[in-house]
């Protein structure tokens, strides 16, 4: 299982100090924040995209590149890419092109984007959100798997005898989980491809998230691409953490009641009951992540929100040291003892290349040939 933590990217007022830092600071503190996330042991470091203030990720690449080049284990991943606005050649030009400078340590997120006001600066209507993310999709999967692209949408002009550039490293191209908190289709195209599922249940119920990932899971056994617990999951998290609760209440509560989305909202208490947030000790955010189990099935991927709000960098870094030295480690073993035979890990590059190899190498089988020749011929036709 892999373990990490994403950014919203949002540049947000102490409430402490009363002092909100530079776009230029947070950028590097960002880049901070992910050089400590290897140091400690984690697997992932993930980037949401925001083209309005006050989020500073208008170019995940560019920023994963620059990280790239100064990790060398870290998994690199978005929080979302936006599918929707982006058009779907440059997203494969980008995502190609990180891939090969980070050695393949690259996966991403596409998600719609929620923001309205958004669309229109890209040519494009809110309205239309889940179209373009279906559309767009569609024709991202064929750029990274086909030399040359005839292609027809709606939302954008003809492609004719079209190649990408650069294709993906090694011939196979980044992992790809469809994020989403509340829509359906977006779930389901998720289980259509066969691709992973994150639901970032971070303001959600633990009902709210168990009816989404089972949607997910049931749809992608029915499109044959195995039992529904082989279906490959990740789940979002916020976590505080002190050495006693009262401790890590007294120093988040401030931070907490101003934040740009849930301050002036529900009190701290009544938002632990009831979503994942947890403000705690260490041994807390173990038990409740563990609880995460219980409705969501054995999971891949839990990436943790660490950085928000206006928390100085600083306490950031030292929340890092005790997810990475005190959390993550018992998690990581108890979430492998519990896991059911024939869950799979969470995709890399590498199993995703030994896989393709391995399907390569594979004595032919007319009924298998029959079943992968289908496969292939579904996902480019579909609407």
């Amino acid at each position: 299982m892999q373990f990490g933590i994403f950014t919203v990217s949002d540049i947000t007022r102490d409430p402490t100090t009363g002092t909100t830092p530079s776009e230029a600071k947070r950028i590097q503190d960002v880049v901070r924040i992910a050089k400590k996330a290897e140091e400690v042991g984690l697997d992932v470091f993930a980037l949401g995209e925001h083209h309005n203030p006050p989020f500073f990720s208008s170019s995940p690449t560019t920023t994963l590149a620059y990280i790239a080049a100064q990790t060398t284990t870290l998994q690199l991943s978005t929080a979302t890419t936006l599918i929707t606005t982006n058009d779907p050649v440059k997203i494969a030009e980008d995502y190609a092109m990180l891939q090969h400078l980070a050695d393949g340590r690259v996966d991403l997120t596409l998600g719609r984007g929620n923001t309205g006001p958004v669309y229109p600066w890209f040519g494009y209507d809110i309205r239309d959100g889940l179209s373009l993310a279906i559309e767009h999709y569609d024709l991202l999967r064929r750029l990274w798997r086909e030399t040359n692209v005839n292609w027809t949408g709606k939302h954008r002009t003809p492609l004719t005898g079209y190649t990408s550039t650069p294709a993906p490293l090694d011939g196979v191209a980044p992992f790809v989980w469809h994020g989403s908190i509340r829509t359906p289709q977006i779930a389901e195209q998720a289980a259509y491809y066969g691709d992973g599922f994150f639901h970032n249940n971070i303001f959600w119920n633990k009902e709210h998230t168990q009816q989404m990932v089972e949607l997910y899971r049931r749809r992608f056994e029915h499109h044959g691409h195995g039992a529904k617990e082989e279906a490959i999951v990740g789940l979002g998290g916020q976590v505080f953490m002190a050495e006693t609760e009262a401790e890590a209440k007294r120093r988040f509560r401030p931070y907490f009641d101003e934040a740009p989305v849930y301050g002036h909202g529900p009190s701290l208490e009544d938002f632990t009951a009831q979503t994942p947030l947890t403000v705690g000790t260490p041994e807390q955010v173990i038990e409740k992540t563990l609880s995460f189990r219980d409705y969501a099935g054995d999971y891949q991927r839990q990436l943790f929100l660490i950085d928000h709000a206006g928390l100085p960098v600083e306490m950031v870094l030292d929340q890092l040291e005790m997810l990475g030295r005190e959390v993550v480690p018992v998690l990581r073993a108890e979430f492998d003892r519990l896991r059911a035979p024939g869950v799979p890990d969470a995709p890399t590059h590498a199993s995703l290349v030994a896989a393709r190899d391995a399907a390569e190498a594979a004595p032919a089988d007319p009924a298998v040939r029959d079943d992968v020749d289908t496969a292939a011929a579904i996902a480019p036709n579909r609407a």
